[in-house]
């Protein structure tokens, strides 16, 4: 199994806003954005999340402009940071993905879904159903466009040998966390945005999710499943973290 970190870009972003609320606000850090491409050994592609939508090249405010929020967040993304032009990189298509998982739907995780009508396409019903209420910062338009069926799950699912999605509400209801258990590597926790950082964990400051309690305790679950298998905690968008990892093409196994 080999499991590969895409780069989609980057957003600037106020962190005292954004990330550690109460704590640093005015400071301004890029923070990166994400996806992940799973290989599996029953020869099944597995991506987890999408990423901005590329309209966000030409137009960095695309999302948010008119709210409040813009103040605090700006995208920052190439057009080599576009999903199809990584998967490219690799050489495949979104035709190549069998199975599209989608953490949650906000607009940094879930802007291309439409390139992705042919995967199996899992979520957490209550994240579908949040969203759905919503919308400012869950464009229906990107993350449930036509096409798009999806298989809604309730609670924690072993998707395939050695890929396990979890169940970590807070940072918004329904929001899923992917443990993938590498035959080299050992095992990885994806812990997408129940963990924004670090420092969210070494100051036990939630007040950036949705629902901090179930924030604090999905996070407390993931680092406790890591500390008992050894293994890697990836956090969601925090820099330094992100600063010792390596991207696509090269992959972890």
């Amino acid at each position: 199994m080999k499991l590969y970190l895409l780069d989609l870009g980057r957003c600037d972003v106020d962190k005292g806003v954004v990330l550690t609320p109460g704590s640093d606000r005015g400071w301004r850090i890029q923070i990166p954005i994400v996806a992940y491409l799973i290989e599996a050994d029953t020869g099944e592609r597995v991506l987890i999340d999408t990423g901005m939508h590329r309209k966000h090249i030409a137009d960095p405010d695309a999302t948010f402009r008119g709210y409040p929020f813009a103040t605090a967040l700006t995208t920052i993304m190439r057009p080599e940071d576009d999903i199809v032009r990584r998967l490219a990189e690799l050489d495949l298509t979104p035709a190549d993905i069998d199975i599209l998982v989608c953490t949650h739907f906000h607009f940094d995780h879930a802007g291309n879904n439409a390139d992705f009508t042919a995967a199996r396409v899992i979520a957490q019903r209550e994240a579908f159903e949040w969203a759905q209420s919503h919308p400012g910062p869950f464009p229906e338009a990107e993350w449930n466009p036509p096409g798009i069926d999806f298989q809604l799950i309730d609670g924690d699912l072993e998707l395939l040998p050695g890929v396990t999605l979890l169940a970590t509400p807070g940072h918004v209801p329904g929001h899923m966390s992917v443990v993938v258990r590498l035959p080299k590597n050992g095992t990885v926790v994806l812990a997408i945005d129940a963990i924004y950082t670090r420092e969210n964990v070494e100051t036990d400051n939630w007040r950036g999710q949705a629902l901090p309690e179930a924030g604090r305790e999905s996070a407390r679950r993931l680092m406790e499943l890591a500390a008992d298998e050894n293994g890697l905690v990836i956090t969601g968008h925090d820099p330094d973290d992100w600063a010792d990892l390596e991207y696509a093409p090269y992959f972890y196994d």
